[in-house]
């Protein structure tokens, strides 16, 4: 399967010191004073997914700087910048026009702040597969990992300080198993095991071949649910006497995931191998499918491509390619509890994200967050720090991600104090320019995103 070439790339910025002058937003912002950063924790926020337009050039230029310096009075360390694949090669395959992200991180370098490119990937299936003109997705990524390094060499470890590889879908390592149907709460479906395309079935009939069960390889799971039905009510899920537990099951769920870490490896194998020489680092986002983790077959993390039981810990696989290639690993939902979860579905993310993060200590992986959902409550700043702040040893985390809501006076105040929490003890909220002349709430809605896990 393949993705739309319109994907993202990934670059985080940090902040370090700059002059007065480029710092000042208004009078009273101006004397604000800084408190010496609490040493552990970075935090970063993301820009708006719309932040070069399609024709290369800044969106609302004015309002992202006034963003920025704000961010930056604050404390913020640093930014992640969405890097559109379909915006940077849009004139041909290995043509690429930088000009828009050049432009943008300049920008960022003279606020002083660190930046982190995003990008997305594009294939799980056919990731060595001739599709693309002649050439494999694993080849025409690679080549613009390469023009990006080659472009933005000036600015590799001093401004871009890490670069984050996306995976799958919404940049995890994952299948697109849920579909639209993991943006609505409301449904308590399992999503569906993407199989069926000519090239999975041929993999998949191959193996069983190999094993000697061709009749395994014919198709995917006859008893699995619908997306949008309960999955452990009858069929391949069924708690005790489901298909996931015999050995049908786990011949299936054990090609199926292994296709996944496989797509990961090679992708991080190649990331790694291009950015070795500059000092970044690289990392990858790992899915929190929390939904159903209270059940046996935890059937939302089996059709996303994690074949992870109460028989068996699918995130040691995980969390080695991750180690093997020397790269960290993304984890979202940093934001969630588990009492603020429908019970319908049997979730929880907060043992789910205490269980990766146990795979990634046990490999030595390195490990940075992001929050899931945006709403800017009390609560929900309270369980992010909760998270950062104890044993689980996060170093970075991205908070998703500047818009309009971003700077509201729903949102900014709480955003504040957390920073404050992490960073700034003594900086009070009355000290924040929100009501001057030149403000970051002047920002649009820049099709702000709302992410889900």
């Amino acid at each position: 399967m393949v993705w739309h070439p319109k994907s993202s790339f990934g670059v985080t910025l940090k902040a370090s010191n700059i002059r007065a002058e480029a710092a000042v937003i208004s009078e009273k912002a101006s004397k604000i004073t800084k408190t010496r950063p609490i040493d552990g924790v970075k935090l970063y926020v993301g820009l708006p997914l719309d932040t070069v337009s399609d024709s290369g050039t800044i969106n609302h230029a004015r309002a992202i700087s006034v963003g920025l310096k704000a961010l930056k009075l604050l404390g913020v360390d640093g930014v992640e910048l969405p890097v559109w694949w379909g915006i940077a090669e849009k004139q041909g395959m290995g043509k690429y026009d930088w000009t828009g992200y050049l432009a943008l991180v300049e920008m960022v370098r003279k606020m002083g702040l660190k930046l982190h490119p995003y990008k997305d990937c594009l294939s799980i299936g056919v990731d060595d597969l001739p599709v693309l003109d002649g050439k494999t997705p694993i080849e025409v990524y690679n080549e613009f990992c390469k023009n990006f390094k080659s472009s933005f060499s000036a600015f590799m470890g001093s401004t871009i300080t890490g670069i984050s590889i996306g995976l799958g879908p919404d940049g995890e390592l994952r299948y697109p198993s849920h579909g639209q149907l993991a943006k609505d709460s409301s449904q308590c479906g399992a999503g569906e095991f993407q199989c069926y395309d000519k090239n999975m079935l041929s993999n998949l009939k191959q193996h069983a071949e190999t094993l000697g069960n061709p009749l395994w390889g014919l198709s995917g799971p006859h008893d699995t649910p619908g997306y949008d039905q309960s999955p452990i009510s009858n069929g391949f899920f069924t708690e005790h006497g489901g298909s996931w537990e015999t050995p049908y099951g786990d011949f299936f769920l054990s090609w199926y995931s292994s296709q996944l870490v496989s797509h990961g490896d090679r992708v991080l194998s190649h990331a790694a191998e291009t950015f070795k020489d500059v000092s970044i680092s690289v990392s990858g986002r790992v899915p929190l499918m929390h939904s159903w983790y209270r059940t046996r077959s935890h059937p939302s993390e089996l059709t996303a491509g994690i074949y992870n039981t109460v028989n068996r810990d699918g995130y040691e696989a995980v969390a080695e390619i991750f180690s093997r290639n020397s790269c960290n690993i993304i984890l979202p939902g940093m934001d969630l509890s588990d009492d603020h979860q429908p019970n319908e579905s049997r979730p929880s993310p907060e043992l789910l994200l205490a269980h990766i993060m146990s795979s990634c200590r046990k490999h030595g992986v390195g490990v940075s967050g992001q929050n899931s959902l945006v709403s800017g409550g009390p609560k929900v700043f309270e369980q992010i720090e909760k998270n950062l702040l104890d044993e689980n040893a996060i170093d970075l985390f991205t908070y998703q991600r500047m818009g309009a809501y971003f700077f509201s006076p729903e949102h900014f105040p709480s955003f504040t104090q957390f920073v404050q929490s992490l960073k700034q003890p003594n900086l009070h909220s009355d000290d924040l320019p929100l009501n001057d002349e030149e403000t970051a709430d002047s920002l649009p809605d820049m099709n702000f995103h709302r992410q889900v896990a």
